[in-house]
């Protein structure tokens, strides 16, 4: 049994790795099999399909976005919140980024995946609106409920489209480099940036500064 949950860890680690290299499209069962040296007999012993792999690789990324996408409890977020939520958004676009490449495709091809992926962006959406009305309540933020909600669909767009729009510019950040991913952090950032209220104005520019990156001079490739 031992053995056996090492070897379905394998195929997923190195499946993710796979796709995030070459986009899930570009990646068969057999090609996992083969960069790990095993027979697709063993895989499929393992996994029925790529399906139940991109399933398991889909339950990490959730549970990674919900471990960070929480308010802040029992206290008013501070800035240094704004800066972990930043950080880790940066972590799992990074890590997961071939969901975010390949996202419609997936979506399409699995309709189970389809509805959990709805479920998921309902309640990240209203996550994001609950962080956004705690930095208003701590003074970091003025915005109105209905421009609150607009901010988080905003964030939410930019987020899971930022890695298209790389892919699909004529800019040298269509490589995807953890830099060009840096930069769509940013471009998150700024969503709020004309409801930051004075007294955090500088604080937030300090903050912008350290995930800016010129579109234009973003290091150009993932190894």
């Amino acid at each position: 049994m031992i053995l056996r949950l090492k070897t379905r860890e394998r195929i997923v680690r190195s499946s993710l790795e796979l796709f995030n290299q070459q986009g899930e499209r570009s990646v068969s069962t057999n090609h996992i099999a083969a960069h790990l040296e095993m027979s697709p007999g063993n895989l499929y012993y393992h996994f029925a399909n790529k399906q139940e792999i991109v399933a398991v690789l889909f339950a990490e990324f959730e549970a990674r976005v919900n471990g960070f996408l929480q308010p802040t409890e029992d206290r008013l977020p501070t800035i240094n919140d704004m800066r972990d939520y930043l950080q880790s958004l940066l972590e799992v676009m990074w890590n997961y980024r071939f969901f975010y490449r390949d996202l419609e495709h997936l979506l399409d091809s699995d309709p189970a995946l389809a509805i959990r992926y709805q479920l998921f962006a309902g309640q990240s959406l209203q996550r994001g609106q609950a962080i956004y009305r705690g930095f208003v309540q701590a003074g970091l933020l003025a915005v109105d409920e209905n421009g609150l909600q607009a901010l988080a669909v905003n964030a939410w767009i930019v987020a899971t489209s930022w890695i298209r729009y790389l892919c699909t510019s004529s800019t040298p950040t269509t490589q995807l480099s953890e830099q060009a991913l840096k930069r769509g952090v940013y471009q998150v950032l700024m969503l709020q940036s004309g409801h930051v209220t004075a007294q955090w104005c500088d604080a937030v520019q300090r903050l912008a500064e350290e995930f800016y990156v010129p579109l234009n001079r973003a290091p150009s490739a993932e190894a």
